[in-house]
């Protein structure tokens, strides 16, 4: 299912990284995210689109060879 909703600590084990800091991401807006009855909540798509472009900017942006 490409619109799968994860939770804070679904996205942080998919970033490798702890929870309390992809909260912090998210509520500084550096991380695509919604919140649900006070729960942080995620698309599975938009944090793969988020990766995809923070690769692509450590990689000089340009997407062409």
């Amino acid at each position: 299912m490409t619109d799968e909703i994860l939770t804070i600590r679904e996205v942080a084990e998919l970033l490798k990284i702890n929870e309390k800091t992809a909260y912090k991401l998210a509520l500084a807006g550096e991380i695509p995210g919604f919140k649900v009855g006070g729960s942080w909540r995620f698309q599975r798509q938009e944090i793969a689109n988020w990766i995809k472009r923070k690769v692509e900017e450590q990689q000089g942006g340009s997407g062409g060879a």
